[in-house]
């Protein structure tokens, strides 16, 4: 395939993965193809420009049999989620993420842990106190809340003895290990199935459970490595720096949350359960399909290039008052860099007509980050945010976890909830991404 950049994209050039299905043709062009591969749920793709219902990706759930199973109505629950027996087997981060989604939205979801290897998020911190231990990681307890937890000996003579039971009790199953382990473990799809055949079970790795490449064990960083984020991510004089934190961690359970109520609605229908096979590099493809689609019609090529865009101007990083303070902003057209000029004053330098146009701004690009430095340079990030966003211009604070405690908006939303850890105390934790009626 056409890699979305020169060098250093790793497996993305000049390979085709068709045993997964990853590019659907149209129209003459490649694109990104499906999210996930559902074994009863198709998600098929129309042709043409997403606009309408044109386009448009869908997840059709056939068949109209009662539910031999059925999820608790709609009408009987308090929440989203209530009633939904998730049974989490999964460790790190996309499992572990999608199974929160569910359990703090009213599923009973159980968290089943190793008793002899910690879940690798376990000796991350920031841990409490700074003092480290198996139960005071707050990385660890951030994608896990509201979950109960069950500790296994998994590979002990008798573990199969309670591994057997949860599938008869679950309505979903998450598992995250690379592929042919659940097997080997007792507690993989075909075995969950013969214990429960309306069990909904999902599979996730990083690159799907077919293919070449299926074993290939490690984390987001190194998906996101052959996806092509890294070639895209950092400075075009420096190496690579890639997207921060294992980037498909936090995008694979977006992706993997919809596609597994499809196949709840569909099991809610029918009756039927599903095996989910969701492939973390596949889903994160989706974030580089302009770049993908447009160096195969047109002459572009993509590389690093810090903050910049390649059609809109100033767009960076620019220093505040405050020990490493900094805020971002983002110019899209020439009616923000209008208002931009008049925030700053109608300084001279911004007058210069050249600057009126985008290209004219791209060309000038150091010369201006220059300038907006130097208005920055003394103000709080709050305070220039505030100015810049009450003028219709896109700005942030570019904070830390400890603003994000005292940031306004979250207080206002109610984000943070705190709970009473055993071990670590009155602890804060993120709360609902989304609101449900």
């Amino acid at each position: 395939m056409l890699a979305p950049g020169g060098r250093g994209a790793g497996l993305l050039r000049g390979r085709r993965r068709v045993d997964r299905g990853v590019w659907a043709e149209g129209e003459g062009r490649r694109r990104r193809g499906r999210v996930a591969r559902l074994a009863k749920t198709r998600i098929e793709y129309g042709r043409g420009a997403a606009t309408g219902d044109k386009g448009r990706a869908r997840v059709e759930a056939t068949g109209s049999t009662p539910a031999a199973r059925s999820v608790t109505s709609p009408t009987a629950r308090t929440k989203a989620f209530e009633g939904l027996k998730v049974a989490d087997f999964s460790w790190v981060g996309v499992g572990p993420i999608s199974g929160k989604y569910h359990a703090d939205h009213g599923a009973n979801a159980i968290r089943i842990a190793s008793s002899t290897r910690a879940d690798n998020l376990r000796t991350a911190g920031p841990y409490k106190d700074d003092e480290d231990g198996w139960n005071r990681s707050q990385f660890f307890g951030e994608f896990n809340t509201s979950k109960r937890s069950l500790t296994i000996d998994l590979k002990h003579e008798r573990a199969g003895e309670i591994t057997q039971r949860i599938p008869e009790w679950a309505d979903v199953v998450l598992e995250s290990f690379t592929p042919g382990a659940v097997d080997r473990l007792g507690i993989g799809y075909e075995a969950a199935k013969k214990a429960n055949p309306g069990v909904v079970m999902v599979s996730t790795c990083l690159m799907g459970q077919t293919g070449r490449a299926a074993h290939m064990a490690g984390y987001g960083y190194h998906a996101a490595g052959v996806a092509g984020f890294f070639e895209l991510t950092g400075w075009a004089d420096r190496p690579p720096v890639g997207p921060w934190n294992a980037y498909t961690d936090t995008v694979a359970p977006r992706f993997l949350t919809t596609t597994l109520l499809a196949a709840l609605d569909h099991k809610r229908r029918t009756g039927e359960g599903q095996h989910i096979d969701l492939g973390q590099m596949e889903a994160a493809l989706h974030f580089i399909a302009p770049e993908i689609i447009a160096r195969q019609t047109t002459d572009l090529t993509f590389t690093r290039n810090g903050n910049r865009s390649l059609d809109a101007a100033p767009q960076g990083v620019y220093p505040c008052a405050g020990e490493d303070e900094w805020l971002a902003i983002a110019i899209e057209d020439d009616a923000q860099w209008v208002r931009l000029r008049e925030v700053l004053g109608q300084p001279d330098w911004a007058q210069a007509p050249g600057l009126s146009s985008v290209e004219g701004r791209l060309a000038a690009h150091d010369a201006i980050d220059a300038e907006l430095a130097a208005w920055t340079r003394d103000k709080k990030p709050r305070d220039a945010m505030a100015r810049l966003t009450n003028a219709g211009i896109p700005a942030g604070h570019v904070q830390r976890s400890s603003d994000l405690q005292t940031d306004p908006q979250y207080r206002h939303r109610g984000f943070y909830r705190k709970f009473d850890h055993p071990e670590m105390g009155r602890i804060p934790y993120s709360g609902h991404q989304f609101r449900v009626s």
